[in-house]
């Protein structure tokens, strides 16, 4: 790394701290909001999303200050990523507490949840999904393959993908997909969005478990999000895609039983 100038550190640290007074500032509001839903829980789970969206832009501030390190330090700063990360965090569990955490439920089991935040306009819940998407892959892309933060990612983005999902009001998402219907092209597009996520989702912690963790929990909640996927296609009518689905859910599942014998085998013989 080559020497930095006084000019370069100085240009930093004034825009760092330009950066700061902004991260205060979104946190002094995210403060005042979460006080209101404490005083009142009525339309707590429209001010749960803008705290969702707020805690994006912190995120997207510590991100921008990384850029700043290594482009005027030549350091990566991997705090600030850090930061950005435990944000992105932040944000999933602000959503699944407006439209739970759970891939295993049924529409019906939390279809209630979906209808209370029915004035959420389509066009914003997209991107909102996408807007975290691309945050994670920031942060991602900042560490670097070698990071021992690596699988972590593995876990936001299979959340971001089952909030994707309990996004979509999947008892009109049939009727919905008619090209005649308002908001026609961007539940099209939210609908592809949830598909390809919970698909990628499932792949990679399939992924997780056979190179990193080999923790059984991680090949069962890759079958979930396939399980997941599987109920998208039921809800629009597309048996076929179902039936495939599903097999390939079986053979995750036949290796997933095998696996737990030879573990338990093992187990065994150490014993």
């Amino acid at each position: 790394m080559g020497k930095v100038s006084p000019e370069a550190r100085e240009r930093y640290l004034e825009k760092v701290n330009q950066f700061g007074k902004h991260i205060e500032d979104i946190s002094k509001r995210e403060e005042m909001i979460l006080q209101t839903i404490n005083q009142e829980s009525v339309g707590s789970e429209f001010k749960k999303i803008r705290l969702a969206d707020e805690n994006l832009n912190l995120a997207s501030y510590y991100i921008l200050m990384n850029n700043l390190s290594l482009s005027l330090l030549g350091v990566k700063n991997e705090a600030f990523l850090n930061n950005a990360r435990k944000l992105i965090y932040k944000v999933l569990i602000y959503l699944e507490q407006v439209v739970t955490d759970s891939i295993d439920y049924s529409f019906s089991e939390y279809g209630d949840k979906v209808l209370a935040i029915d004035a959420y306009d389509p066009l914003s819940r997209l991107t909102l999904c996408n807007k975290i998407g691309l945050t994670i892959q920031r942060v991602s892309d900042g560490f670097g393959d070698n990071s021992k933060w690596k699988w972590s990612f593995v876990e936001l983005e299979g959340r971001l993908a089952v909030v994707c999902k309990n996004f979509l009001n999947q008892k009109t998402l049939f009727g919905d997909l008619d090209p005649d219907k308002e908001f026609y092209e961007i539940k099209f597009n939210h609908l592809n969005l949830a598909k390809k996520l919970l698909d990628q989702a499932a792949s990679r912690y399939r992924e997780k478990y056979e190179l990193s963790s080999f923790q059984i929990e991680d090949f069962k909640v890759a079958i979930k999000l396939l399980e997941g996927l599987r109920k998208l296609f039921i809800a629009i009518n597309r048996h076929n895609d179902a039936d495939n689905l599903k097999r390939k859910i079986d053979t995750w599942q036949q290796k997933l039983d095998y696996d737990l014998k030879k573990k338990d085998l093992e187990k065994k013989g150490r014993g």
